[in-house]
């Protein structure tokens, strides 16, 4: 038995939705645990491609329980689509199972969304405008909508009755924007609560007891740990914890239970939105990455800022996140450059730092410290194997993994299944904590 969490390791977009459907063949259930419709996962099977918001990569397999756990947040609209989606491709959906205890996604929070961002002006952070950040405000302020709020008709209209009155007068009177409808959107959500209400359980019991049957179970986060509400660049962050703790918080799962914590990396670095980014790349090079790796956002559209690896960040994901090992995505972007930056360390105002520093605006004020290795300058588009891989591309990932100080796992090498490399089985393989120095295992005696 195997539970295992799957982290991105950046700002997000690293690839996770691509290693979290390969993890899924050894999988029994997958879980999504935080986030909403601002994150999402683009799969590539057989020429096919899948774009999931909500939905966990694991639906793509048939035997597979796929739950969206109460962390999440949900909006039913988007939620619908995904399923008629893959319902029209011959997916089958009944095994999708959503927490009841999962807050909702309404109108006037997209409204909300929107008019806040456009009033920031120059102080904008970037918000996806599908309303993620004010449904966890009211989720703090015991306001929201759940769920189970959505099954309850009787329930429901008495609280939107009074939830939109009240928000009407916020996008009246603070953002100048007509007032909703009560009845128009009680009537709207009251179709998507019986569209749903077949999904609707408590998740906590299931994940539980499948922990009981010791079934394989994978977690999957959206977004990356330097966009988590705590840990990352704040205030350019999302509302949610992406990090590892937040899959516990986000399903109801203890702890203890927690086997693996896998990483996901491309072997550069990208950003969407507002926020600082030392080894961002302006001009040729950057366009080039953004080129070819098609850097464009899954849910918004956006072009993504592009830039070195930055290792300082890299680090600093395996310490918050206790990652017992590492998949590097799209290393098959870097295959025509002459050489390859990687950022090991920053200068700040004279002196040099190996840490991620706390404040966004210390952030701003680094310059990386970069090493330059050389490029291999051939395709590795086609390689299957750590053999096929050339010596320099071998070189430069041994180079990251020692840089910090976590093995790598998995190496993908384009948006397909089978355009992986797998290094070591990632959920049944040794734990970070039970290797020696050189990597080889230690036995439980000994240890």
């Amino acid at each position: 038995m195997a539970n295992v969490i799957v982290i991105g390791a950046q700002w997000g977009d690293e690839g996770k939705g691509k290693i979290t459907d390969l993890l899924s063949r050894s999988a029994d259930v997958v879980v999504r645990y935080q986030g909403g419709v601002n994150a999402g996962h683009t799969i590539v099977v057989k020429g096919q491609t899948f774009k999931l918001h909500l939905i966990p990569s694991g639906i793509l397999y048939p035997d597979t329980e796929c739950i969206i756990g109460c962390g999440t947040v949900i909006d039913p609209k988007v939620l619908i689509g995904e399923l008629d989606q893959l319902e029209e491709l011959g997916i089958n959906t009944n095994n999708l199972l959503i927490s009841e205890t999962a807050h909702v996604t309404m109108p006037y929070h997209r409204l909300i969304d929107n008019a806040s961002e456009e009033q920031r002006g120059s102080h904008k952070i970037g918000t996806t405008g599908r309303g993620i950040g004010p449904t966890y405000a009211d989720k703090s302020e015991r306001t929201g909508i759940r769920m189970l709020d959505l099954m309850d008709p009787v329930g429901l209209r008495k609280q939107l009755s009074w939830t939109i009155a009240h928000k009407n007068v916020i996008l009246e009177k603070l953002y100048n924007i007509p007032p909703l409808d009560p009845e128009q959107v009680i009537q709207e959500y009251l179709g998507y609560a019986e569209r749903l209400r077949q999904y609707v359980v408590d998740t906590s019991l299931k994940i539980y007891d499948s922990i009981r049957r010791r079934r394989n179970i994978l977690f999957e986060g959206a977004q990356g740990t330097l966009l988590d509400l705590d840990h990352g660049t704040y205030p350019f962050v999302t509302s949610s914890n992406p990090v590892a703790g937040g899959a516990c918080v986000g399903t109801g799962l203890g702890p203890t239970m927690i086997d693996r914590v896998i990483g996901v990396a491309k072997a550069y670095t990208t950003r969407v939105g507002e926020g600082p980014f030392p080894t961002e790349l302006d001009g040729e090079m950057g366009e080039l990455l953004c080129a070819k790796g098609a850097e464009f956002g899954t849910t918004t559209g956006r072009k993504r800022r592009c830039g070195w690896f930055d290792a300082v960040i890299g680090r600093y994901a395996v310490r918050i996140n206790g990652l017992d090992c590492l998949a590097i995505t799209k290393l098959d972007v870097l295959d025509e450059l002459d050489e390859i930056k990687v950022c090991t360390a920053y200068e700040i105002e004279g002196e040099r730092s190996d840490h991620f520093p706390s404040s966004s605006r210390k952030f701003a004020r680094c310059n990386p410290i970069y090493k330059t290795l050389p490029g291999w300058k051939v395709s590795t588009s086609d390689c299957r194997s750590w053999s096929e891989l050339p010596k320099q591309a071998q070189d430069y990932l041994k180079y990251l993994a020692e840089l910090m100080e976590v093995p790598i796992a998995i190496v993908s090498l384009g948006a397909s299944r089978d355009q992986t490399i797998i290094l070591e089985d990632p959920i049944h393989g040794p734990k970070r904590a039970l290797l020696h120095a050189d990597g080889t295992p230690v036995s439980l005696i000994s240890a």
